[in-house]
């Protein structure tokens, strides 16, 4: 009979998760004299509130007080290297890796004092990091034993971690380690970073996204700025901020472009990405025996482009000294940006150290990686002057990375029992990633301005295996007999696209459950007992289940001007679960009211924590169903305020009720980004409960509502 203990294990011979490629114990965790544990995981705090959880596992392994642990922020070359936070992986890999090591250091220290007590290792016990004998006795603590340098190995794979009904902390809501300093206006983020000598830049756009300096007139800036040019990379320097910004909008009335129209039809964006060359590949094909279809659907879904848009803008901190380039930066991922700067400027990777620090929140790829290079370039100029690089709005909005826009067609067939027993999907998109670190050439936005200029190379889809990009969640979660579902990636980006929160998953949710309701009404069957009656996963039943439930399907009395729906998807086919029911009232806009979300991700190590993710990423899918599209011309981006890239205000923001499924004994799944899709997709539902029309275009604006 399998122990809770040997389930939790990583398989033998293998590390869990980011320890398999990083597994010095002494990089991940260390004590100090002062009774402190030291945390350095190589996953960075994007106001998620991963530092927290990674603190509970850590504090629950080693059976210390929350209180001391303290996390170091990521920093090449000592932090070990975790890749990117992104993808919803942090707790899975990071997480994971922690509580092994934590576990492994707790065993390694035990066994010393045993040796040195003369107390059998089974009769020792941890309470709040000291070693006690049977009798109540000290007989050391970590901090006793904390030079003696016992982490300085690699961790073994045969330990084991504790059981879930031995866990303390990790399960409980903890309050969030970084919210006091940001509650309190504290100097924690890279914007507030402040060095000796520091000057002030601005970097000057061309007014299109491909354009070239023909000319440059010379002329006095404010406050002695300074030029920063390399080919048609643009920038000021001043000491004072006011000066930099001053100084970049004088010296953009003094360039001279040459701009090409080099974006597609704003207006015609679904056909130009049918029509639009690309490479095609089938990610899923079922054949099994199936009933003689007698009824079929088809229908089109699209979404344009959207972007992060961060109350914040991007911001970095640069400084060349000795030969050294340091970043300060908000990046998801300090190796990848180390590898591109490197890259980008010619020099080598143990020639650069990039350190954390946190700025705005973000989604996924947006310009933090950009303007650490700008930064970096602005302050080649001035060796032994830090330069502290701030992005305007109009940056921020106009040429950060975008989401790609998208077009979802789909056949789905029914037979007379009202079955499902045909599928074929058709996506098209860009790809959904253009991280640095992952190509051979950089792809970060000066290297397209810089002399020589560099093409960015077009963005890639990751493997459906590790969650896909442009095909994550395209194949549907239900019992299809006859499944045929392709992607066709574009050759070329003409806006420039990477990830953003739920990359292909979006779209594809939106498309599939908006035919799951379709097909439904075709048979006469309710829409939740339609899905039930298709979806065999017990996990995926279960939140759907709950999310009526708590919603009131079953019971629901109609009201004119409402109307509910219902959607579900678990993230990546693998991830987390997520159910969610919408309310919507249809007035001269369409208005989200509320939203039951049923959610299960496994064991919890922060209750409040998951549920604050999963509220925060249904707000962003209420966002960003209603309200969110980046808008341009044939040169230029032309959303780059809050007027012409509206996000939804706390105004507007729905009642959120969301409940937890407590599955304490499997294995955590990552919680952010699993109820932005299927919100959206429910918002479509509730739309053509109240409206009777089916939208089919985000956002679900009332002119793409009547155009339906």
């Amino acid at each position: 009979m399998t122990s809770d203990l040997d389930r939790r294990a990583a398989p033998p011979g293998k590390l869990p998760g980011s320890l398999a490629a990083n597994p010095r114990l002494d990089r991940w965790l260390a004590f100090d004299a002062a009774g402190r544990v030291i945390v350095t995981p190589g996953k960075v705090e994007l106001g998620q509130g991963i530092l927290t959880a990674l603190a509970q596992i850590v504090a629950d392994e080693l059976d210390v007080a929350l209180a001391r642990v303290a996390l170091r922020a990521a920093a090449t070359p000592d932090s070990p290297n975790e890749g990117v936070t992104s993808g919803s992986l942090s707790v899975q890999d990071s997480g994971m890796a922690l509580r092994h090591a934590a576990a492994a250091a707790r065993a390694i220290h035990l066994q010393v004092a045993a040796q040195r007590s003369g107390v059998a290792l089974d009769a020792l016990r941890v309470d709040d990091g000291a070693f006690l004998a049977p009798d109540g006795r000290q007989v050391g603590s970590y901090w006793a034993q904390a030079d003696a340098g016992l982490l300085a190995c690699d961790a073994p794979a045969d330990i084991r971690a504790k059981p879930p009904t031995a866990r303390r902390i990790a399960g409980t809501s903890a309050a969030r380690l970084d919210l006091p300093d940001k509650v309190f206006g504290a100097a924690r983020f890279v914007h507030d970073l402040r060095l000796p000598g520091m000057l002030h830049g601005r970097v000057v756009r061309p007014p299109a996204r491909r354009a070239r300096l023909v000319a440059l007139r010379d002329g006095t800036l404010p406050g002695d700025a300074i030029v920063v040019r390399d080919g048609a990379f643009l920038a000021v320097l001043a000491e004072i901020e006011h000066d930099a910004e001053r100084a970049a909008e004088r010296l953009a009335a003094r360039a001279g472009w040459e701009a090409e129209d080099t974006l597609p039809p704003e207006g015609a964006l679904p056909a130009w990405l049918r029509d639009a060359p690309g490479d095609h590949a089938v990610i899923a094909e079922r054949d099994e025996a199936a009933g003689a279809a007698v009824q079929t659907l088809r229908a089109a879904f699209h979404r344009p482009y959207v972007t992060h848009a961060s109350v914040g803008t991007c911001c970095a901190v640069a400084r060349w000294q000795g030969g050294t380039l340091e970043v300060w930066t908000h990046s998801q991922g300090v190796y990848n940006l180390r590898a591109d700067l490197a890259k980008a400027l010619a020099v080598a990777e143990q020639d650069v150290v990039v350190r954390h620090m946190e700025g705005a929140g973000c989604y996924g790829h947006n310009g933090a990686d950009d303007v650490a290079l700008d930064a970096a370039l602005a302050a080649r100029a001035v060796p032994g002057r830090p330069v502290r690089l701030l992005w305007s709005r109009a940056e921020e909005l106009g040429w950060g990375p975008m989401s790609s826009a998208m077009l979802v067609e789909i056949e789905a067939s029914l037979d007379a029992g009202g079955n499902i027993v045909e599928w074929r999907e058709e996506v098209t998109s860009h790809g959904h990633s253009s991280r640095p670190g992952r190509n051979p050439s950089p792809t970060l936005l000066a290297v397209e301005y810089m002399d020589p200029p560099r093409p960015i190379p077009n963005a890639m889809n990751p493997p459906l295996a590790s969650g896909g990009g442009a095909q994550r969640n395209a194949v549907p979660a239900y019992r299809i007999p006859k499944l045929t579902v392709g992607v066709k990636r574009l050759d070329a980006m003409p806006l420039r696209v990477s990830a953003l929160r739920g990359l292909g998953a979006p779209a594809n949710v939106l498309a599939i459950e908006s035919v799951m309701d379709e097909l439904a009404a075709m048979t006469g069957e309710d829409a939740l007992d339609f899905r039930l009656r298709h979806l065999d996963d017990p996990r995926g039943r279960d939140v759907v289940a709950l999310a009526a439930e708590v919603s009131g399907w079953r019971g629901r009395a109609r009201r004119e001007g409402f109307g509910l729906g219902l959607a579900y998807a678990r993230y990546k086919n693998f991830g987390a679960y997520c159910a969610v029911a919408a309310e919507i009232e249809a007035l001269d806009r369409v208005v989200c009211r509320r939203l039951w979300i049923a959610a299960d991700v496994g064991e919890v190590i922060n209750p409040d924590g998951v549920l604050n993710q999963y509220e925060g990423g249904a707000i962003h899918g209420v966002s960003m169903a209603l309200k969110e599209q980046v808008r341009f011309d044939r040169r230029a981006v032309t959303s780059d305020d809050w007027d012409r890239y509206p996000i939804l205000r706390f105004s507007e923001v729905p009642i959120v009720a969301a409940r937890l499924i407590p599955r304490p004994d499997l294995p955590p799944l990552g919680a952010g980004e699993a109820s932005l899709a299927p919100t959206i997709a429910a918002i479509a539902n509730a739309i053509h409960d109240a409206l009777g029309i089916r939208a089919r275009t985000m956002p679900f604006t009332p002119g793409n509502i009547a155009a339906s």
